[in-house]
């Protein structure tokens, strides 16, 4: 039977915080399923729908949107397909409705790969990856991407994860940004200009409630501890936490809630997507990166638990 996911590659792993398990589909390499001890960590979906509101999907080799699916790069205008027709724009990279490979995989790690061809508005040939590794914590994640192009490529990699505790309202969660910035945006949600968050109603640096926000939203001025990783985390009333934690090179995080997301009976559900660059890189150049010819760049970022105990 072949699902409109692809394969289904299902990780195990046992913790000292009881049984996790996690879900990543063939198609997009999208994380379907999280769970610790069959607590849910993130919103599922079954496997034969397509992702709801893309949820866990790669988005490469650019995340969130380009204005009317143009950009140009010296004398030369490129146009990519417009694949969100409402607002015209070019939305989520090339892999999308791609089947990923296996390249390795065993009972707790899988790791993907997929080709970006050159095409219709990007004139470009990577080879893209991603690993998805169980570890005691949670979940680590590494994407990496390679130019096997003649010429410099420009890429961004970004993600879709849909953060949930099973058992605990979403709406009841408080969420914290380490975000010190907010990207205004228009009626098409595309960027207009980046202010401080200091006194307005985009700090979520101290947490806020999930069901008292509306929002589709992109942050910037991503704080970084001295290790150089970021976190945004959501916190239940008990203390249990679920966080996106990323490297450096994940500076903006886009947050996107919907009271429509099936099978969570009206409930808020809340995207915590980590991404290198913003809506609009290739024509701004923020976040972007050029690689050249046989250049590979890796990236990580993960999804972590706390406070959860073993059965």
């Amino acid at each position: 039977m072949i699902l409109p996911t692809g394969e289904q590659h299902v990780l195990e792993t046992s913790t000292a915080s009881g049984d996790l398990r996690a879900t990543v589909t063939g198609v997009a390499a999208a994380l379907r399923e999280l769970t610790i001890n069959g607590i849910d960590l993130v919103a599922p979906y079954p496997e034969d729908a397509t992702p709801p509101f893309c949820a866990g999907i790669v988005l490469v080799p650019w995340p969130n949107r380009i204005r009317d699916g143009r950009w140009s790069h010296g004398d030369e205008v490129h146009q990519l397909a417009i694949t969100e027709p409402k607002l015209n724009n070019a939305i989520h990279g090339l892999l999308q409705y791609t089947e990923y490979e296996v390249v390795e995989r065993d009972r707790s790690q899988v790791t993907l790969a997929a080709t970006v061809f050159p095409q219709l508005g990007y004139p470009y040939l990577l080879r893209t990856g991603v690993r998805y590794e169980l570890v005691a914590d949670g979940l680590r994640v590494t994407h990496y991407v390679e130019n096997l192009g003649g010429e410099a490529a420009p890429v961004a990699v970004g993600t879709h994860p849909f953060l949930k505790i099973g058992g605990v309202p979403t709406e009841d969660l408080v969420l914290r940004l380490d975000a010190a910035s907010h990207i205004e945006v228009d009626e098409r949600l595309l960027p207009t200009g980046e202010v401080p968050v200091d006194d307005t109603e985009w700090d979520f640096r101290e947490g806020r409630r999930v069901g008292d926000v509306s929002l589709d939203d992109a942050f910037g001025e991503v704080a970084s501890d001295e290790d150089g990783f970021v976190e945004h985390t959501l916190t239940a009333p008990d203390g249990r936490s679920v966080s996106v934690w990323a490297e450096e090179e994940f500076a903006f995080v886009q947050v996107f809630t919907t009271r429509e997301f099936p099978g969570e009976s009206g409930d808020v559900a809340i995207a915590v997507e980590p991404m290198t660059a913003p809506a609009e890189a290739f024509n701004s150049g923020r976040g972007l990166r050029w690689l050249d010819p046989g250049e590979e760049w890796h990236a990580s970022w993960g999804i972590r638990f706390r406070g959860f105990t073993a059965e």
